[in-house]
C-alpha cells in the first residue's frame, strides 16, 4: 500500500514538473506578446510570481517532503508490525500457547483498526483513499477555493476589525518608538536622505509643462478672485505711517541729484528745443541754464532737507491715496482693471510659468547637496520632532491617534480588496501542486497521527478485552 502512494506520488510530481514548464513558457509567451495575461496566471488576476511559487517546490520543500516519507514509513512499518504480531497471537492461541495470546492478539488488532482508521482520515484530507472517489475524500483539492474563502472571512473578521487593529497598534506604542527612533542623529539622517531622494524623483517625475500650466492658471484665478486695491491701501497706509517710505524718497531723490548733475546740457538741451521758434537763441538757453538750476536747487534741498514742503505734499498724497485705494469706489475699480491687463500680458504669464522652473531647480539643488539650508532644517526638525515624541506623552497620543484613524481607514476601507487577495491568490494556485505543499509542510506530524491511533488502538484493545474477560469470569 506504501509502495503504491509512492508510485502515485512520483506520478504526480512528473506531472506537476511538466505543468510548471508549460505554464512557465505560457507565461514567457505572454510578456513577449504584450498581452494583459501575462502578468496573471491563466488570466486569473493573480500574480504569475504567486502561481509559480505554489507550482515549484524548493530545496526546503523538498527536504519536508522527504521528512513526509519517512514517517509514511514509519507509521506504515507500526501497521505492518501490529499485523504480523496479531497473526502470530493468534497462531499462538490455537496453539494452546495460553491466555497470554489473546490479550496480545486484542490489542494488536485494535492497532490495526485504529492505524487503518487513522490512515483513511489522514489521506482523506489529501487525496482518494487506494484512488478510490469515496464522497468527503480529497478535502483539500476539492475543496481549496472554498477553505481560500473562508481563510479571507476569517482574517477579515478576526485580524481586520477596528477594535483589534486599535488594540495592536496601542500596545505597540508607535509615537514613543518613533519619536526615540527620531531623536538618534545616524536615523535622522537617514530619514532626511530618503526624503531628499523622493523629493528629486517626484519632481523628476514631474513634467514642466504641466506644473507651469498649473502654477499659472492657479495664481491667475486666485489674482481674479481676490480684490487687491484695499489690501494695498491698507499696506501703504501702514508703510507711510511707519515712515517706511522716506528712506525710497531719499534714494530716488538723491539719484535724481546725480542724474542732473551729470546731464545738465542734456537738461538744458530740452528745455531750448521745447521753446517758440520766435524766441532768440541765447533768450531760450538762459531759460533752459535757469531752469536747470532751479530744478537741480529744488532736488538738492529736497534730498538735504527731511522737511522740506514737497517730502510734506508727498506724504499727503499718499495717505489721501491710501485711503481712496481703500474706500474710493473709482480708484478701486481703476486698480482691478490694472491688475486685470497686467496679468493678461503674455510676458507676465511667461514670467510666471518660468517661476516654476527657478523654484524646482531651486529645490533640487537644495536636496542633493547634504549641507543646503534645506536639509539642514529637515534634519533639525526631525530631531526636534523625534525629541518631542519621545519626551511628550501628548505629543505620542496625538500620533498613536492619527495612526491608529489612518490604520482603522484603510482596513475598514480596504478590507474586501485585502481579503479577496487572499481568496483569488488561493484560487489561481494548481490543486495538485498546493495539497503537495501543504501536505510537505504539515504531513509529517499528521504521520504521528497514524501512529498514535495505532498505539492507542492497542491500548484500547487490550483494555476492553480484559474489561470483558474480567466480566465473564
Amino acid at each position: 500500500m506504501e509502495r503504491m502512494e509512492r508510485r502515485r506520488t512520483d506520478g504526480m510530481r512528473t506531472t506537476a514538473a511538466g505543468r510548471a514548464n508549460t505554464g512557465a513558457g505560457t507565461a514567457e509567451t505572454g510578456a513577449g506578446t504584450g498581452t494583459a495575461e501575462a502578468a496573471t496566471a491563466g488570466g486569473t488576476g493573480v500574480p504569475v510570481s504567486a502561481a509559480r511559487a505554489m507550482t515549484t517546490f524548493s530545496a526546503a520543500d523538498e527536504e519536508k517532503r522527504r521528512g513526509v516519507r519517512r514517517m509514511k514509513l514509519t507509521a506504515t512499518g507500526l501497521l505492518l508490525f501490529v499485523a504480523v504480531v496479531y497473526a502470530l497471537a493468534e497462531w499462538a492461541a490455537h496453539a494452546g500457547a495460553g491466555a497470554w495470546a489473546g490479550y496480545v492478539a486484542a490489542a494488536a488488532e485494535a492497532g490495526m483498526v485504529g492505524a487503518l482508521a487513522d490512515w483513511f482520515a489522514v489521506t482523506a484530507l489529501f487525496r482518494h483513499p487506494l484512488g478510490i472517489p469515496i464522497p468527503h475524500t480529497a478535502i483539500i483539492p476539492n475543496k481549496k477555493d472554498q477553505l481560500g474563502v473562508s481563510l479571507g472571512e476569517f482574517v477579515g473578521e478576526n485580524f481586520l476589525s477596528e477594535d483589534v487593529v486599535r488594540q495592536r497598534l496601542r500596545a505597540v506604542g508607535i509615537g514613543s518608538r518613533l519619536g526615540a527612533w527620531l531623536a538618534e542623529p545616524e536615523h535622522a539622517d537617514r530619514v532626511t536622505a530618503e526624503l531628499a531622494t523622493a523629493l528629486r524623483g517626484a519632481l523628476t517625475v514631474l513634467r514642466d509643462t504641466d506644473v507651469q500650466a498649473v502654477v499659472g492658471e492657479a495664481i491667475t484665478r486666485r489674482a481674479d478672485a481676490r480684490e487687491i486695491a484695499p489690501g494695498l491701501g491698507k499696506m501703504l497706509e501702514k508703510v507711510v505711517a511707519d515712515g517706511g517710505h522716506k528712506r525710497v524718497v531719499d534714494l530716488v531723490v538723491s539719484r535724481a541729484h546725480d542724474w542732473l548733475v551729470l546731464h545738465s546740457q542734456d537738461v538744458m538741451v530740452a528745455v531750448e528745443g521745447g521753446a517758440p521758434g520766435w524766441t532768440p537763441r541765447f533768450v531760450d538757453k538762459r531759460i533752459g541754464e535757469r531752469v536747470y538750476k532751479e530744478l537741480l536747487r529744488f532736488v538738492t534741498e529736497m534730498r538735504d532737507m527731511p522737511s522740506h514742503p514737497a517730502r510734506g505734499a508727498l506724504d499727503r498724497f499718499l495717505t489721501d491715496f491710501a485711503s481712496d485705494l481703500q474706500s474710493d469706489t473709482d480708484t478701486r475699480a481703476r486698480v482691478e482693471r490694472l491688475k486685470s491687463d497686467v496679468l493678461a500680458r503674455g510676458e507676465v504669464q511667461d514670467l510666471i510659468a518660468s517661476a516654476w522652473t527657478a523654484v524646482r531647480a531651486m529645490i533640487v539643488s537644495a536636496a542633493e547637496d547634504e549641507r543646503s539650508e534645506l536639509r539642514l532644517r529637515v534634519r533639525a526638525s526631525l530631531l526636534s520632532l523625534g525629541a518631542r515624541m519621545a519626551a511628550e506623552p501628548s505629543m505620542q497620543g496625538k500620533v498613536d491617534r492619527w495612526v491608529e484613524g489612518a490604520a482603522v481607514h484603510v482596513v475598514t476601507t480596504y478590507r474586501g480588496e485585502i481579503t479577496s487577495l487572499i481568496t483569488d491568490t488561493v484560487a489561481g494556485w494548481d490543486a495538485g501542486h498546493t495539497t503537495k505543499k501543504i501536505e510537505a509542510h504539515i504531513g509529517r506530524d499528521l504521520q504521528f497521527i497514524r501512529i498514535n491511533g495505532t498505539v492507542v488502538g492497542s491500548l484500547a484493545g487490550l483494555l476492553i478485552y480484559t474489561v470483558a474477560r474480567a466480566l465473564g469470569a
